[in-house]
């Protein structure tokens, strides 16, 4: 397999205006082959639906979800461009769609990972340079190794690199870039939480064993 650089990347990415990640996928399933990757972008409609990137979302859904016995809710704000796109079937099901995956997904904290504060990434970063099994690496294989481990994690805590629960062949963030290409319009997901019943509260402990104990004995 061919190696995919920096430089190829970016070449895609300014000739389809699609996003770094999926030109780097593009590249990766072709080989190397810019104009094959480019033809790949557009079949995805991934190409066309990254030039409307930069365009403003202002309309869209607050939308809500509440798994089966009320223990976890969500609430989440996807925008589109259009009041019309957005009392639309499609829009409304990705959506709903998105709101159950965060339900799904109880170590996810942010929506991408530019929205993850630099002191998270230090942080993160700062542990996995310690890590033992790095100790008598050379300098330049461990900064190597630590970067493919920090995006990993960052990757476990963001919304759109998740694998999509309803299909695992591709992540939220491509199901959003799919709708895109089908709208024909910019959507982001803007924010989201999500609600544990008793998360946080403080639960009194008791020991069943010592209490039956406590009882036999007259205490």
């Amino acid at each position: 397999m061919a190696e995919i650089s920096a430089k190829l990347v970016k070449e895609l990415r300014e000739k389809t205006g699609a996003g770094m990640m999926d030109c780097k996928k593009a590249l990766t399933e072709n080989d190397g082959d810019l104009e094959k990757a480019s033809e790949w972008l557009r079949k995805k409609g991934i190409a066309s639906a990254g030039k409307k990137s930069s365009r403003v979302a202002a309309e869209g859904l607050v939308d809500s979800y509440i798994h089966t016995g009320g223990r976890i809710g969500v609430l989440v704000e996807v925008n589109c461009e259009t009041d019309f796109v957005a009392r639309g079937e499609a829009f409304q099901t990705l959506v709903r769609n998105i709101a159950m995956q965060i339900a799904a997904c109880p170590n996810v904290e942010y929506v991408s990972i530019d929205q993850i504060p630099a002191q998270i990434v230090e942080k993160e970063k700062a542990i996995e340079m310690e890590r033992d099994d790095l100790a008598k690496k050379p300098d330049n294989i461990k900064e190597k190794i630590v970067a493919g481990r920090i995006e990993k994690r960052l990757k476990e805590l963001t919304l759109l690199d998740q694998a999509y629960v309803k299909d695992q062949a591709k992540t939220v963030g491509e199901l959003v870039t799919e709708t895109i290409a089908q709208l024909g319009e910019n959507i982001q997901v803007r924010r989201f939480a999500r609600f544990v019943l008793g998360e946080g509260i403080e639960k009194e402990e008791s020991n069943f064993a010592e209490e039956v104990a406590a009882q036999a004995s007259g205490k």
